[in-house]
């Protein structure tokens, strides 16, 4: 198993191995660190925070999706302490730990990204990537998601390539909500974006029978629903995409929990794979799946897990 190479090529930075920290899992800085080495992880993308604090949304803000439905719904909202205070006190945390990092940013408006973007430049040469999420369904409406639309999409996406001004490839993840989704990805790529990260979490709601009101505290009860029942959603969107757009770097994310779903997330077209929910039981999830991943291709006598990398048959 020590002969496999594990490495990835994730646009112009080389990963030790394709397994990504999902936004929003791992904390903003080292939380998670001390169960969970985050020198042996691929990278490790923090979570989302905008160019002000914020306080996310009233609870409850997670449950599970219900008795035999697994996955985890949740309404969060993106709290965090603003992009300053984070690359003052979570960034030197998260590099103290070893750690690639891959700094997330969102906000409400074209000029929000861009300011985000303007304070992570100084910043850039620490930073694998910049990732741009432009789809939480827990903060805005449905109407109003930038990832919901092309020309908003592109218009977010380009803010910030002007305002990284080419100091650090920027991410764009986007949305499993939409009619199209090649179409929204080529919107990012056409503006700038250098890859992709596939896919947030899926609308959904949760319901108690019994005081006929949803589980959730916001947004109607609506939340964003990931985990194992997501895992066909992102395949499907990481296939589709690939496929339009060969060779773009895709980070595919959604419903891996073990090293068998991270080879078909990198079959489908995925050049790294992000694991997320699967933390939240087992802290240690991602280490586990790095193994199981190499014992699969030891297994079947790939030597190169660069080369399972779109490598679906029809």
């Amino acid at each position: 198993m020590n002969m496999v190479d594990l490495s990835v090529e994730l646009g112009p930075v080389l990963l030790a191995n394709p397994i990504v920290a999902a936004s929003g899992t791992f904390g903003h800085g080292d939380e998670l660190a001390a169960v969970c080495d985050p020198s042996r992880l691929g990278a490790v993308t923090a979570k989302s925070v905008a160019p002000y604090s914020w306080a996310g949304n009233p609870p409850l803000r997670v449950t599970t999706a219900g008795t035999g439905a697994g996955g985890m719904l949740n309404s969060i909202g993106l709290p965090g302490p603003g992009v300053d205070a984070w690359v003052a006190r979570d960034l030197p945390a998260l590099e103290a730990s070893g750690a690639r990092v891959i700094a997330s940013i969102w906000g409400r408006s074209v000029d929000e990204y861009s300011h985000a973007a303007r304070t992570l430049k100084p910043v850039a040469d620490r930073l694998v990537a910049v990732e741009v999420n432009l789809s939480c369904p827990n903060v805005e409406g449905r109407n109003d998601m930038f990832a919901h639309s092309c020309a908003a999409t592109a218009d977010a996406i380009a803010g910030v390539v002007d305002a990284l001004g080419g100091s650090a490839p920027a991410f764009a993840k986007l949305s499993p909500n939409v009619t199209d989704i090649v179409s929204i990805a080529g919107s990012a790529l056409d503006a700038g974006a250098t890859g992709l990260t596939l896919v947030n979490t899926v609308m959904g709601l949760a319901i108690d029978a019994d005081t006929r009101r949803p589980v959730l505290g916001s947004n109607g009860g609506g939340g964003g629903l990931s985990g194992p029942p997501i895992k066909p959603v992102a395949l499907r969107a990481v296939r589709d995409v690939a496929r339009a757009y060969p060779g773009t770097p895709i980070i595919g994310t959604g419903g891996v929990t073990r090293g068998v779903d991270a080879v078909e997330m990198l079959l489908a077209g995925a050049t790294a794979v992000g694991v997320g929910t699967a933390t939240f039981a087992e802290p240690r999830a991602m280490l586990r799946i790095i193994d199981e991943l190499r014992a699969w291709c030891a297994a079947q006598s790939v030597h190169r897990v660069r080369d399972l990398i779109a490598a679906l048959e029809d």
